[in-house]
């Protein structure tokens, strides 16, 4: 049997190889798509023609003899995902949305596209670029409509667009991508036996005094968390030993990223070893994150069962929540999870955009339009909700989470429940800021929920998860005193879940990969003046660019792994 598996992958790889020229051409890739996972099947999700880049990195692995990685690989980029858009005239993305959905509908089967043409968007970062104003925008969107035509079609519309408001990049204290990691930051900056330094207590202890909240239980925060775990110190070699590490000549189609939300760094972190392609086995035990991440919850299950300890004081009249009780190992305050939000031209803008774009969209009859709401690690579920009414979400059809990031599916479906059940306490007359929040215990939110969510799910707004690279959950830098830009092509990362519509949640519609598995985020400086990423020790490519080195990653520490065997029928 394991011959026989040896000679299939082998010859899978070689006629890959052999017939790259072929695999190609972008007919014969839609003609033929091989789909990754059994749910795929039966959903029918569209899988777009794969990069050239990414064909080019399979040959030459199999030419290479590394026949796993390179069937691993021709799976991941075959596997159905979502085509963006972003920058194109009127004209062109009129023709190219018309030529992908016409090939999705003859071949029976629902495409995904990513709309990523905002005014402003990325905050001018990575992936900055977009319409140059609200009238060039709204062309754009109707030529989008007129390429959609009648077919059926899932938006994933504008990431970013709502989670990072153009309010968000107007200074350095409203830059910052999530209060929780600033707090984590702050929090576990410890001396070498694992102890908080007597100033930085000093400071942690001051700044909660200053926003009115005492430390949990009377206990200063840092002592809830344990001791920081390193990352383990290699990863599988991955690159190309030939390949340059110059810096590449163009940028592709943007990706979308989070840089403007982090805070500047002070010293860099050691670089990781050098790559190669080459087989390794999945990630240690040890690559684990240092510290646990402060949202809703880190366990298998969507919902875990777990509680405080018996010394939960007594359950305050609803629905204001006990702010001394967070959930274990979470010590962040909810009204520090973000900023305020301060309206602007600019922002007013955005909330037209987005308005507008819904109102089209979803006249089209067979679209499905889903917002941007970011993720369970950077907005409180009472920030995000307010962005989203003012969006349209009314008229949407719900809200898409953790695209192109790494939160874990038990956190994205925990915060998708309260985003929805606030969303719809919001609609009967209920202020969003008194809506359980994924820093509540569970305790306190469940009994929330219970008291105010409605208990049919079809009268509430559905959500749609990004699973393309959160197969180990978000990443954690050795080194908490530099800009980390987790977001940003962090190391060591997998596939998560393969992309499906069956996903055995009321309130979740499809788990998706929406970012391209493979393509950069950027160059990821992290606070340096580059060129090289300081923790690959490498340049990345520009956003939207095939990284050989991530792709590798992500088919090695994929979490399910990715299927290179197949049973035949009937076995």
């Amino acid at each position: 049997m394991r011959k026989r598996r040896k000679i299939i992958t082998v010859s899978t790889a070689v006629a890959a190889a052999a017939t790259l020229p072929l695999l190609m051409s972008p007919v014969v890739s839609a003609a033929v798509l091989e789909d990754d996972d059994e749910s795929s099947r039966m959903t029918r999700l569209y899988a777009p023609p794969p990069d050239r880049d990414s064909y080019r990195q399979v040959a030459r692995l199999a030419w290479r003899g590394d026949f796993r990685d390179s069937a691993g690989l021709l799976s991941m980029v075959r596997t159905p995902q979502a085509v963006w858009y972003g920058d194109e005239t009127p004209e062109q993305v009129e023709r190219l949305v018309r030529r992908t959905t016409r090939s999705a509908d003859w071949q029976g089967r629902l495409p995904v596209l990513a709309l990523y043409n905002v005014p402003g968007r990325d905050c001018g970062s990575y992936s900055s670029g977009g319409a140059d104003s609200l009238a060039e925008y709204e062309a754009w969107i109707d030529a989008v409509a007129a390429g959609i035509g009648d077919r059926e079609v899932l938006i994933i519309l504008e990431p970013d667009s709502l989670a990072l408001l153009p309010s968000d990049c107007a200074d350095a204290s409203n830059a910052a991508q999530t209060a929780v990691e600033q707090q984590t930051v702050i929090e576990e900056q410890t001396t070498a036996d694992g102890q908080t330094t007597a100033d930085e207590q000093t400071a942690a202890d001051g700044q909660s005094a200053a926003d009115g909240q005492p430390a949990a239980d009377g206990q200063p925060a840092a002592q809830e968390q344990p001791a920081a775990e390193e990352s383990p110190t290699e990863l599988p070699p991955l690159p190309d030993p030939g390949a340059s590490t110059a810096p590449p000549t163009g940028s592709a189609a943007p990706g979308t990223g989070q840089e403007a939300a982090q805070t500047p760094g002070q010293q860099l972190p050691d670089a990781l070893p050098a790559a190669s392609e080459t087989p390794a086995p999945k990630p240690p035990e040890v690559q684990e994150p240092a510290a646990p991440e402060l949202s809703a919850s880190q366990t298998p299950a969507p919902e875990p069962s777990t509680e405080q300890p018996g010394t939960l004081p007594e359950l305050p009249p609803l629905p204001t929540p006990d702010p001394v009780t967070p959930e274990a190992g979470n010590s962040v305050d909810p009204d520090e999870l973000d900023t305020p939000v301060v309206e602007d031209p600019e922002t007013a803008a955005r909330y037209s955009e987005i308005n507008y774009a819904v109102d089209v969209l979803t006249a089209l009859g067979q679209t499905s339009v889903y917002l941007d709401a970011g993720h369970a690690g950077w907005h409180s579920v009472s920030s995000i909700v307010p962005r989203l009414i003012k969006a349209g979400i009314d008229r949407a059809t719900g809200f898409a989470l953790n695209v192109s990031h790494y939160q874990t599916d038990p956190d994205s479906t925990w915060y998708g429940r309260l985003i929805s059940s606030c969303l719809a306490y919001a609609d009967e007359g209920g202020a969003p800021e008194k809506c359980a929040d994924q820093s509540w215990s569970r305790r306190h939110a469940r009994r929330w929920l219970r008291a105010h969510a409605p208990d049919d799910p079809a009268g509430m707004k559905h959500y749609v998860t990004d699973t393309s690279r959160n197969g180990q959950g978000p990443w954690t830098p050795r080194d908490r005193h530099i800009d980390a830009q987790s977001w940003c092509n962090p190391p060591g990362r997998g596939l998560g879940r393969r992309p499906t519509t069956h996903t055995g949640d009321a309130l979740m519609d499809a788990a998706l990969w929406v970012k391209t598995p493979g393509e950069s985020d950027g160059r990821c400086l992290r606070g340096t003046d580059g060129p090289l990423d300081p923790v690959r020790g490498t340049v990345n490519p520009e956003a939207g660019e095939w990284f050989p080195d991530q792709a590798l990653e992500l088919v090695r520490y994929a979490d399910p792994a990715v299927k290179v065997f197949r049973r035949t029928a009937g076995r």
